[in-house]
């Protein structure tokens, strides 16, 4: 019978750890955002961590015949200015606001959330902030964060490099969802205001960043009181708080969250085949900070209807004699709102226009998506 000597032994044993993987960083982490979980606890759900999965109850979340509807998105490139300038405290609330705003204009009250965070080595410090993050945007929307992922893959991502998943679901009571149907010509089109560029056009602003050389660490040449990057990443708005009142009266008819494709492509999505949303450009002033991204670019107006959510990161639809109330009740909650437009009878569709030329054009121009 053959043995093996000692020198027969593997002088270096593989482990996990020495590939690149740490479970008690793992671990470390689950119990650091334990806590930050527990504070989004809400009715249906503890959002406490560490099982298999999570659970969640209707009945008690108090709902008697629901439909649950469920989004899921990222954040995108956002997340690459995020990581190259150690700027991780608002990036959660972002991919939380992508979900919520979704359902929301579905009529679905968001409940709960499950993120997903990787990376190539597991950063504890920038996770634990971009975990907090999230907690804050589930705080935002009224949901809870009831579990998520956290995958360590050495060689899928460059050291520092991180990306972010979200998923959630929501519940709204059976034949009280929102599908658009009722809207009709002679509706008002009434636009929310974003609180930035929101999560889409980034690959756009990262280019122009890089092309024009601009000092991110500087003052806005358009707001002193702001660091260009800080106005770059300014979160999401989230709108589920504000909403939810009027979605119960049921005075809303359709409601349209304007990510990528803009105004001209994200309204058409909500309205039946018979309508044809209008949407006047000059409603509204172009924010300081898209007129500074459409001159540095030298954008055309239409790119811009098509590309970035120009300072209305919420459309929505309501009967005419609606529309003040509407506006009032908004407003009370601290939203700001603009009357945009109008849908027409004709091919479904948006059109952006401008008779007077704005957002730096020379001349009226008009812009049509047909969807």
């Amino acid at each position: 019978m053959n043995s093996k000597s000692d020198s027969d032994q593997p002088a270096n044993p593989y482990s996990y750890e020495a590939a690149g993987v740490s479970i008690e960083r793992g671990n470390a982490l689950v119990r650091a955002i334990g806590p930050l979980a527990r504070s989004t606890a809400r009715a249906g759900a503890d959002a406490d961590l560490g099982g298999f999965g999570g659970l969640f109850d209707l009945k008690a979340a108090g709902f008697t015949d629901p439909i649950l509807v469920a989004a899921n998105d990222g954040v995108g490139t956002k997340v690459k200015l995020a990581i190259e300038h150690n700027r991780h405290a608002g990036i959660g609330i972002d991919l939380v606001a992508m979900c919520v705003n979704d359902l929301i204009v579905q009529g679905a009250e968001p409940l709960f959330f499950l993120d997903y965070f990787a990376s190539a080595k597991l950063d504890n410090a920038v996770a634990e902030q971009v975990v907090a993050s999230i907690a804050e945007g589930c705080k935002q929307a009224g949901c809870a964060l009831i579990g998520g992922e956290t995958a360590e893959m050495p060689g899928m991502y460059a050291d520092g490099d991180y990306d972010l998943a979200g998923f959630c679901v929501g519940a709204a009571e059976r034949g009280s969802l929102i599908n658009g149907s009722t809207i009709a010509p002679g509706d008002v089109i009434l636009g929310l205001s974003s609180s930035g560029i929101h999560s889409n056009g980034f690959s756009l602003v990262r280019k122009l960043a890089e092309d024009k050389g601009w000092k991110l660490q500087r003052p806005a040449l358009f707001d002193h009181e702001k660091l260009l990057i800080d106005a770059l990443l300014e979160p999401t708005r989230i709108y589920v708080a504000s909403l939810m009142p009027l979605l119960r009266g049921g005075s809303i008819k359709g409601l349209a969250h304007i990510t990528g494709g803009g105004l001209l492509e994200n309204i058409p999505r909500i309205l039946p085949d018979n309508v044809h949303a209008q949407v006047d450009a000059d409603s509204w002033s172009l924010p300081r900070l898209m007129a500074f991204l459409q001159a540095e670019g030298q954008i055309e107006p239409m790119e811009m209807a098509r590309t970035f959510n120009c300072g209305i990161g919420m459309a929505i639809v309501v009967a005419p004699d609606n529309a003040a109330a509407t506006i009032a009740s908004l407003q009370e909650v601290g939203e700001t709102v603009h009357q945009i437009g109008v849908i027409e009878e004709g091919a479904k569709g948006c059109t952006v226009s401008s008779a007077s030329g704005s957002w730096s054009a020379r001349e009226p121009w008009s812009s049509t998506h047909n969807g």
